[in-house]
């Protein structure tokens, strides 16, 4: 189906195209300046360090329901091998194939274009076979260091996971950010919590991706008024899944990433982030989240740490 008048309307009202120059490649990530972070690094009392990431390994999150998005596949290239003659110092070495969004992960904007478009207007065909990402690619991205905020939508629920195909509204990032006792402002990372990868930690991956809670069509605008400079949650899909719109699929990563050019990640497991801020009754931490600097790629592993 095509995309409905709706959507266009929403579109138009978080569109971002052209505020930081016709040659913008990074979109809301502008809004991360030196003063975020500096303001970022003072919410740091403890120095307590929760990990993000979920374990690259073969027996990963994806299940193939994504063409061509493999989990990791590790092999050794060298074991003990004295490269530079008998009795020298012996060297092991590893490769690894695998899809850039197979686990945790950044989307970069151009991974999904609408109406022929990517980010700040660019044509969709300059995504090509042989080079990637002609614009706006993973590796424009050099630092992802700012404050984070959780949005702890279950927990501000009163539950512990949210339902399968609940949709997150803003009323419930209200909620969430009610909890927290901080408001998310502008150059923050928000994390939106719903508890869906207790499934997955549990190794129930099917479960993990099908049905799934995750971001309604409602909240790009909701993340547009604060000035949020990426999002990122525990799901695999991201949003909403199966969609809210019978056959209209993914809109709110074109709105994301196509509309405002705002990064979101996937896969991130927040279950340990949210025991810490509940503990230590504080929901906002300095958040560090580079990705890995693939030239032209339209997304990028990442492992990020909050420390609170």
């Amino acid at each position: 189906m095509s995309l409905p008048d709706a959507f266009h309307d929403i579109a138009k009202r978080v569109n971002n195209w052209g505020r930081w120059g016709s040659d913008d490649e990074i979109g809301t990530l502008n809004l991360i300046t030196d003063e975020v972070v500096r303001q970022a690094a003072a919410t740091v009392r403890t120095g307590r360090r929760v990990p993000l990431a979920l374990p690259l390994q073969q027996d990963g999150v994806q299940t193939g329901m994504i063409p061509g998005r493999v989990n990791p596949l590790h092999a050794m290239v060298q074991i003990n091998q004295e490269i530079f003659g008998p009795g020298t110092v012996a060297c092991s070495d590893d490769v690894v194939t695998m899809g850039l969004q197979a686990a945790t992960h950044w989307d970069a904007l151009p991974h999904v274009s609408h109406s022929g478009r990517l980010y700040n207007g660019r044509p969709a065909h300059t995504v090509t076979a042989h080079g990637g990402a002609g614009f706006s690619g993973i590796g424009t991205v050099r630092h992802v260091v700012s404050r984070g905020v959780l949005l702890d939508v279950a927990r501000a629920r009163g539950t512990d996971r949210l339902d399968g195909g609940y949709a997150v509204t803003p009323e419930d990032l209200d909620a969430a950010e009610e909890l927290a006792g901080a408001r998310v402002r502008a150059g923050d990372v928000a994390l939106v919590r719903t508890g869906q990868i207790q499934a997955c930690l549990a190794g129930d991956r099917h479960g993990y991706a099908h049905p799934s809670p995750g971001l309604s069509i409602r909240t790009p605008e909701w993340f547009h008024a604060r000035d949020v400079a990426a999002v990122a949650n525990d799901t695999l899909t991201f949003e909403v899944f199966p969609p809210e719109v019978e056959g209209l699929w993914l809109p709110v990563h074109a709105l994301d990433l196509v509309e405002m050019g705002m990064p979101q990640g996937q896969n991130w497991n927040l279950e340990k982030l949210s025991t810490a801020c509940g503990e230590e009754g504080r929901y906002a931490f300095l958040l560090t989240a580079t990705p890995e600097p693939f030239t032209g790629a339209t997304g990028s592993p990442v492992a990020p740490v909050a420390v609170l």
